[in-house]
Protein backbone atom coordinates (compact mmCIF):
# COMPACT_ATOMS: atom_id res chain seq x y z
CA UNK A 1 0.00 0.00 0.00
CA UNK A 2 0.96 3.41 -0.77
CA UNK A 3 1.73 5.43 2.15
CA UNK A 4 -0.88 8.27 3.05
CA UNK A 5 0.10 11.60 2.31
CA UNK A 6 0.06 15.01 4.20
CA UNK A 7 0.68 18.55 3.87
CA UNK A 8 1.63 20.49 7.19
CA UNK A 9 1.72 24.91 7.35
CA UNK A 10 3.52 26.33 10.14
CA UNK A 11 6.03 22.92 9.87
CA UNK A 12 9.19 25.16 11.07
CA UNK A 13 8.81 24.80 14.67
CA UNK A 14 6.57 24.44 17.55
CA UNK A 15 2.69 22.24 16.86
CA UNK A 16 3.50 22.29 13.43
CA UNK A 17 7.51 21.04 13.41
CA UNK A 18 5.96 18.22 15.79
CA UNK A 19 3.15 17.24 14.09
CA UNK A 20 5.07 16.91 10.56
CA UNK A 21 7.58 14.19 12.73
CA UNK A 22 4.64 12.69 13.89
CA UNK A 23 3.35 12.03 10.74
CA UNK A 24 6.22 11.14 9.29
CA UNK A 25 7.03 8.30 11.81
CA UNK A 26 3.48 7.26 11.65
CA UNK A 27 4.56 6.57 7.95
CA UNK A 28 2.86 9.35 5.80
CA UNK A 29 4.61 10.79 3.23
CA UNK A 30 4.60 14.83 4.11
CA UNK A 31 5.22 17.66 3.00
CA UNK A 32 6.35 20.83 5.22
CA UNK A 33 4.92 24.16 4.41
CA UNK A 34 6.43 27.59 6.68
CA UNK A 35 7.91 30.81 5.42
CA UNK A 36 10.91 30.18 7.81
CA UNK A 37 13.65 28.93 5.26
CA UNK A 38 16.30 28.29 7.66
CA UNK A 39 13.77 26.12 9.90
CA UNK A 40 12.68 23.92 7.25
CA UNK A 41 16.22 23.14 6.21
CA UNK A 42 17.00 22.04 9.72
CA UNK A 43 13.99 19.64 9.21
CA UNK A 44 15.41 18.69 5.60
CA UNK A 45 19.35 18.09 7.00
CA UNK A 46 17.63 16.08 10.07
CA UNK A 47 15.41 14.15 8.00
CA UNK A 48 18.45 12.94 5.54
CA UNK A 49 19.84 9.84 7.79
CA UNK A 50 16.14 8.42 8.43
CA UNK A 51 13.90 6.81 6.76
CA UNK A 52 10.84 8.98 6.89
CA UNK A 53 9.53 10.66 3.59
CA UNK A 54 9.76 14.30 4.51
CA UNK A 55 9.51 17.16 1.98
CA UNK A 56 9.44 21.04 2.51
CA UNK A 57 8.42 24.44 0.67
CA UNK A 58 8.65 27.72 1.59
CA UNK A 59 5.63 29.37 1.65
CA UNK A 60 3.64 32.26 3.09
CA UNK A 61 0.08 31.15 3.83
CA UNK A 62 -0.79 34.24 3.93
CA UNK A 63 0.07 34.68 0.17
CA UNK A 64 -3.01 33.81 -2.08
CA UNK A 65 -0.83 32.83 -5.21
CA UNK A 66 1.72 31.38 -2.97
CA UNK A 67 -1.05 29.03 -1.49
CA UNK A 68 -2.14 28.18 -4.84
CA UNK A 69 0.96 26.99 -6.50
CA UNK A 70 2.10 25.05 -3.24
CA UNK A 71 -0.78 22.72 -3.18
CA UNK A 72 -0.41 22.43 -6.41
CA UNK A 73 3.14 21.30 -5.88
CA UNK A 74 1.97 19.46 -3.52
CA UNK A 75 -0.42 17.59 -5.63
CA UNK A 76 2.40 16.86 -8.26
CA UNK A 77 4.56 14.94 -6.03
CA UNK A 78 2.77 13.21 -3.99
CA UNK A 79 -0.49 12.56 -5.96
CA UNK A 80 -4.33 13.07 -4.39
CA UNK A 81 -3.69 14.52 -0.32
CA UNK A 82 -5.01 12.45 2.66
CA UNK A 83 -4.44 14.71 5.36
CA UNK A 84 -3.86 18.95 6.17
CA UNK A 85 -3.01 20.09 9.56
CA UNK A 86 -2.68 24.02 9.23
CA UNK A 87 -0.80 24.54 12.12
CA UNK A 88 0.90 28.49 10.37
CA UNK A 89 0.20 31.13 12.69
CA UNK A 90 1.29 34.18 14.90
CA UNK A 91 0.58 35.31 17.90
CA UNK A 92 -0.03 38.88 19.10
CA UNK A 93 -0.24 39.70 22.50
CA UNK A 94 -0.70 43.97 22.05
CA UNK A 95 -3.17 45.96 24.88
CA UNK A 96 -6.69 46.29 23.34
CA UNK A 97 -6.55 50.35 23.98
CA UNK A 98 -3.00 50.17 22.18
CA UNK A 99 -3.69 47.68 19.16
CA UNK A 100 -3.31 49.04 15.76
CA UNK A 101 -5.39 48.28 12.50
CA UNK A 102 -2.31 47.45 10.96
CA UNK A 103 -1.29 44.83 13.39
CA UNK A 104 -4.84 43.37 13.91
CA UNK A 105 -4.96 42.62 9.90
CA UNK A 106 -1.38 41.27 9.72
CA UNK A 107 -2.60 38.90 12.92
CA UNK A 108 -6.03 38.02 11.11
CA UNK A 109 -4.67 37.40 7.11
CA UNK A 110 -1.85 34.56 8.84
CA UNK A 111 -4.39 32.92 11.33
CA UNK A 112 -7.55 32.75 9.50
CA UNK A 113 -7.24 34.39 6.00
CA UNK A 114 -3.87 31.71 5.43
CA UNK A 115 -6.03 28.88 6.89
CA UNK A 116 -9.00 29.17 4.78
CA UNK A 117 -6.72 29.50 1.62
CA UNK A 118 -4.83 25.93 2.75
CA UNK A 119 -8.66 24.64 2.87
CA UNK A 120 -9.57 25.88 -0.16
CA UNK A 121 -6.95 25.09 -2.24
CA UNK A 122 -5.85 21.62 -0.26
CA UNK A 123 -9.51 20.65 -0.81
CA UNK A 124 -9.22 20.37 -4.29
CA UNK A 125 -6.92 17.68 -4.46
CA UNK A 126 -8.46 15.56 -1.34
CA UNK A 127 -10.61 12.94 -2.17
CA UNK A 128 -13.34 10.37 -0.05
CA UNK A 129 -11.88 9.68 3.48
CA UNK A 130 -9.57 13.26 3.39
CA UNK A 131 -9.32 14.85 6.16
CA UNK A 132 -8.07 18.50 8.12
CA UNK A 133 -7.37 19.60 11.25
CA UNK A 134 -6.64 23.56 12.17
CA UNK A 135 -5.60 24.42 14.74
CA UNK A 136 -7.30 27.47 17.62
CA UNK A 137 -6.45 28.50 20.82
CA UNK A 138 -8.15 28.71 24.33
CA UNK A 139 -7.77 32.47 24.22
CA UNK A 140 -10.48 31.88 20.75
CA UNK A 141 -12.56 30.49 23.38
CA UNK A 142 -12.18 32.85 26.15
CA UNK A 143 -11.80 35.88 24.64
CA UNK A 144 -7.61 36.25 25.11
CA UNK A 145 -6.64 37.46 29.11
CA UNK A 146 -3.72 34.83 29.84
CA UNK A 147 -1.26 35.60 26.61
CA UNK A 148 -3.37 36.24 23.45
CA UNK A 149 -5.22 39.32 23.49
CA UNK A 150 -8.29 40.89 21.10
CA UNK A 151 -6.10 40.51 17.54
CA UNK A 152 -4.81 36.90 18.11
CA UNK A 153 -8.17 35.95 19.92
CA UNK A 154 -10.64 37.17 17.65
CA UNK A 155 -8.64 35.72 15.32
CA UNK A 156 -8.63 32.21 16.87
CA UNK A 157 -12.37 32.33 17.57
CA UNK A 158 -12.44 32.92 13.51
CA UNK A 159 -10.90 30.01 13.29
CA UNK A 160 -13.26 27.89 15.36
CA UNK A 161 -15.50 29.19 13.26
CA UNK A 162 -14.34 28.56 9.56
CA UNK A 163 -13.40 24.86 10.90
CA UNK A 164 -17.31 24.23 11.42
CA UNK A 165 -17.79 26.17 8.21
CA UNK A 166 -15.55 24.26 5.95
CA UNK A 167 -16.76 20.80 7.52
CA UNK A 168 -20.53 21.68 6.37
CA UNK A 169 -19.14 22.84 2.56
CA UNK A 170 -16.66 19.91 2.22
CA UNK A 171 -18.89 16.77 3.60
CA UNK A 172 -20.71 16.37 0.07
CA UNK A 173 -16.75 15.38 -0.72
CA UNK A 174 -16.57 12.82 2.30
CA UNK A 175 -13.73 15.73 3.47
CA UNK A 176 -13.76 15.81 7.20
CA UNK A 177 -12.29 18.86 8.80
CA UNK A 178 -11.88 19.54 12.99
CA UNK A 179 -9.88 21.65 15.17
CA UNK A 180 -7.46 21.28 18.03
CA UNK A 181 -7.49 23.69 20.35
CA UNK A 182 -4.22 24.41 22.90
CA UNK A 183 -3.49 25.98 25.69
CA UNK A 184 -0.20 27.15 26.61
CA UNK A 185 2.61 24.95 24.71
CA UNK A 186 6.17 25.29 24.66
CA UNK A 187 6.84 26.94 21.29
CA UNK A 188 8.97 29.33 20.11
CA UNK A 189 6.15 31.45 19.66
CA UNK A 190 5.80 32.29 23.22
CA UNK A 191 9.47 32.06 24.32
CA UNK A 192 9.54 35.54 25.11
CA UNK A 193 6.67 36.12 27.11
CA UNK A 194 7.92 32.66 28.82
CA UNK A 195 11.33 34.88 30.21
CA UNK A 196 9.09 36.85 32.79
CA UNK A 197 8.16 34.44 35.25
CA UNK A 198 5.13 36.15 37.05
CA UNK A 199 3.70 35.85 33.46
CA UNK A 200 4.75 32.57 32.98
CA UNK A 201 2.96 31.16 37.01
CA UNK A 202 0.03 32.91 35.97
CA UNK A 203 -0.57 30.96 32.76
CA UNK A 204 0.26 27.60 34.04
CA UNK A 205 -1.80 27.94 37.24
CA UNK A 206 -4.47 28.69 35.16
CA UNK A 207 -4.95 25.30 34.09
CA UNK A 208 -6.19 21.83 36.18
CA UNK A 209 -2.13 20.56 35.34
CA UNK A 210 -0.21 24.14 36.32
CA UNK A 211 2.01 23.32 33.14
CA UNK A 212 2.01 24.24 29.59
CA UNK A 213 1.88 21.10 27.13
CA UNK A 214 4.75 20.14 24.80
CA UNK A 215 4.34 20.52 21.39
CA UNK A 216 4.38 16.23 20.46
CA UNK A 217 1.59 16.20 22.83
CA UNK A 218 -0.76 18.83 20.73
CA UNK A 219 0.96 16.84 17.89
CA UNK A 220 -0.71 13.39 18.96
CA UNK A 221 -4.40 14.95 18.78
CA UNK A 222 -3.74 16.63 15.76
CA UNK A 223 -2.85 13.32 14.55
CA UNK A 224 -5.60 11.22 15.76
CA UNK A 225 -8.12 13.75 14.15
CA UNK A 226 -6.37 13.16 10.72
CA UNK A 227 -6.39 9.72 10.95
CA UNK A 228 -8.90 6.60 10.38
CA UNK A 229 -9.66 6.32 14.09
CA UNK A 230 -11.82 9.76 13.96
CA UNK A 231 -13.83 8.57 11.31
CA UNK A 232 -16.96 9.65 12.40
CA UNK A 233 -16.00 12.91 14.13
CA UNK A 234 -16.13 16.25 11.99
CA UNK A 235 -16.67 20.11 12.81
CA UNK A 236 -15.79 18.88 15.89
CA UNK A 237 -13.01 20.76 18.43
CA UNK A 238 -10.87 19.19 20.24
CA UNK A 239 -9.86 20.38 23.37
CA UNK A 240 -6.44 19.63 24.68
CA UNK A 241 -5.38 22.87 27.32
CA UNK A 242 -4.52 20.77 30.89
CA UNK A 243 -7.91 21.81 32.04
CA UNK A 244 -7.90 25.60 31.67
CA UNK A 245 -11.30 25.51 30.04
CA UNK A 246 -12.30 23.58 33.30
CA UNK A 247 -12.45 26.78 34.99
Amino acid sequence: MSPRKAVVTGAASGIGRATLWRLAQDGYAVIGMDKDAEGLQAITEAAKPLSLSITCMVLDVADETQVVQSMALAFERLGPLDALATCAGVVNATPFGELSVKDFQQTYNTNVVGTFLCIREAAKYMTQGSRICTIGSVAGMRGGELFGTAAYAASKGAVLALTKSAARALANKGISVNCVVPGPTQTPMIEAMWLDENKRAIVENASLQKRAASPDELACSVAFLLSSQASNISGSTLVSDGGIMMY
